[in-house]
């Protein structure tokens, strides 16, 4: 029997022992290779846990920390007075350079034009299709504020405590932007103000 037949015969015969093998449980998963990859070693956040004494994993943070990364900003509430407030006490606080204007008009194609418009005029996409009604201008002596005077004349504070909370049909958009990311819409929506 020549080298070719014998290595033939051993494949057929690993080949017909792994069928037979396979065949005789329907329910099993076969061999797992590499278990850890498959049973995660910690806890999931929902799961019992007896190293906590209320026995629960997913725990609180403690008080008066904030997580890596978070940017915390004034916090004004969503109200009349909190707008009015917000709108005389904020200030932006990173300088009106060319950097942050153009990331200001990034980001303000990308979350408001659709409603608001690339010139600011309320003429968004969104607009021209008749999906909503009544967005404002951000220029313009008959461009009014839902919430009383002219567009043009809101000052930073309002801007944003606007994007934060939103109006109107308007939403929020505190959890797209960061608060530095607010105020550079804020410098640029300033920018539209101007425009005659």
């Amino acid at each position: 029997m020549n080298k070719n037949k014998i290595v033939l015969a051993a494949f057929v015969a690993f080949a017909f022992a792994a069928t037979i093998s396979a065949c005789r449980d329907k329910n099993s998963t076969g061999l797992e290779y590499a278990r850890n990859m498959y049973d995660p070693l910690g806890y999931n956040p929902d799961q019992p846990n007896s190293n906590f004494k209320n026995g629960q994993t997913a725990q609180m943070p403690p008080k008066n920390t904030v997580p890596v990364g978070f940017e915390q900003d004034e916090f004004y509430p969503n109200s009349k007075e909190g707008y009015e407030a917000a709108g005389a006490k904020m200030v932006n606080p990173l300088p009106a350079d060319k950097k942050n204007l153009a990331e200001g008009q990034q980001l303000y194609k990308v979350f408001c034009s659709p409603c608001h418009g690339e010139k600011g005029d309320g003429q968004g996409h969104l607009v021209k299709i008749e999906k909503f009604t009544g967005v404002p201008s951000y220029h313009g002596a008959d461009a009014n504020s839902s919430r009383g005077g002219l567009m043009q004349d809101l000052t930073a504070g309002k801007i944003y405590h606007t994007i934060v909370y939103g109006l109107n049909n308007m939403g929020s958009h505190a959890s797209q932007l960061t608060p530095r990311e607010r105020w550079k819409v804020v410098m640029y929506v300033q920018q539209l103000q101007k425009i005659k």
